[in-house]
């Protein structure tokens, strides 16, 4: 349903546009009458002529002509042709910006620079490939995790992606914002033990380690490694167009993944099914809210914010999704569900504070001054503790 996207090749000129060259071409009147042709320019091509279309204008002199002449008016004739050339691509885009005021070129120059960074259409389609993969295969592994393992542990385990996306910016940064500071650790960990609550309300431990924590974890890292490889590859949402990007993304799935299709149903892994006309309805409501629409408006988030933020604003379904239940469904949990929810929160909104200021790290800070405290504190016993020693020393000798 990503492919949908690609219409707007169809309906948005500027997408077409990508795919061919642009040309500017400069029109020149030469209004000569029997004289030859100036020297060619060396940054136009050759002259092409096309047929003018003109009107012959009579004008009249100066009295004294008008005298000498017998008072006949002259007769001004133009060519009948138009010389037409085209400017080369690498002296046109100067010649339209020479032509525009300050105020206009300086907007232009910063629009150029803008779009000299916006990826083709090919690395689109290459980058598409890429994360077609990795994004497939992470919600694979999670819907695996979700079949053999209660959704409670399936949740805590995929809000350790916020853990692996912090390492993984930290290593391959694409911004100051995901640098590694202490207090975007601890966020991080205070969102997870959050999670933990939330799935402890509604949660039976297993005896053993259940098979689906594998699958969990894999989507998780998955998740995190596809993440960063985009983020990092395009660094500003104007260097790509998002909905041509999952356009591709969808044309990419649906090229390379069909032979799943018989692999599983042959396999008798999973046998397919048509489904009914009720089921079709909630394929496609799933399929165009949150699919095609959340899938871009979170990578839109990422690169409005960080890495980081899309990772934990992802933990926020959890609690929300029981607040639905509770409001929908009236469905009634623990008063651990609703502990568990407030460092959820907070921990967003922290990260989110700390990709705005880069530098801020209250954190360290904070351990920098307990750590002064503590070395000072026990300066101060020491120093206490060998007057002490001197004072005793004094006593014995004068006792002496």
């Amino acid at each position: 349903m990503f492919s949908l996207y690609l219409l707007g090749f169809i309906i948005w000129k500027p997408w077409r546009q990508q795919c061919c060259k642009k040309k500017d071409v400069s029109v020149i009147d030469d209004a000569w009458s029997g004289s030859p042709p100036q020297e060619p320019d060396t940054h136009l091509g050759d002259p092409i002529y096309v047929p003018l279309k003109h009107e012959t204008y009579n004008t009249s002199g100066t009295d004294s002509d008008d005298a000498g002449n017998g008072g006949s008016a002259k007769s001004v004739r133009f060519s009948n042709l138009m010389e037409v050339r085209q400017l080369s691509e690498e002296h046109a885009e100067e010649a339209l910006l020479s032509r525009l005021s300050y105020q206009a070129s300086v907007r232009a120059e910063e629009e150029r620079q803008r779009l000299s960074n916006r990826l083709s259409v090919k690395e689109v389609i290459r980058l598409a490939v890429i994360f077609c993969l990795l994004w497939f295969f992470a919600n694979y592994t999670y819907q695996e995790a979700l079949k053999d393992t209660e959704a409670g542990i399936v949740n805590v385990l995929s809000s350790t992606s916020g853990l692996f996306t912090l390492i993984c910016a930290a290593i391959y940064p694409s911004s100051h914002g995901d640098r590694f500071t202490l207090s975007k650790l601890f966020a991080v960990l205070v969102s997870l033990g959050g999670v933990v609550m939330v799935s402890l309300s509604d949660l039976k431990i297993e005896d053993s380690v259940p098979a689906g924590a594998l699958w969990g974890l894999a989507s998780a890292m998955l998740y995190a490694f596809y993440l960063v490889m985009v983020r990092r590859r395009v660094t500003h949402e104007d260097h790509m167009d998002l909905p041509m990007f999952f356009g591709f993304v969808g044309l990419a799935c649906a090229l390379l993944l069909w032979p799943g299709f018989f692999i599983l149903h042959y396999s008798q892994q999973e046998v397919f099914e048509w489904p009914d006309r009720h089921q079709w309805l909630f394929v496609l409501l799933n399929g165009l809210i949150g699919t095609v629409l959340s899938e871009i408006l979170w990578l839109w988030a990422c690169f409005l914010t960080s890495s980081l933020v899309a990772t934990l604003a992802l933990s926020l379904t959890i609690p929300l999704t029981m607040v639905a239940d509770v409001v929908v469904k009236k469905v009634e949990y623990s008063l651990l569900f609703y502990l568990g929810s407030v460092p959820i929160f907070i921990s967003f909104f922290l990260v989110t504070l700390l990709t705005h200021w880069e530098n801020w790290d209250p954190v360290l800070v904070g351990l920098k001054r307990l750590l002064h405290f503590v070395c000072r504190r026990r300066l101060v016993h020491r120093i206490r503790e060998l007057d002490r020693e001197q004072t005793a020393s004094l006593i014995n000798s004068d006792t002496a």
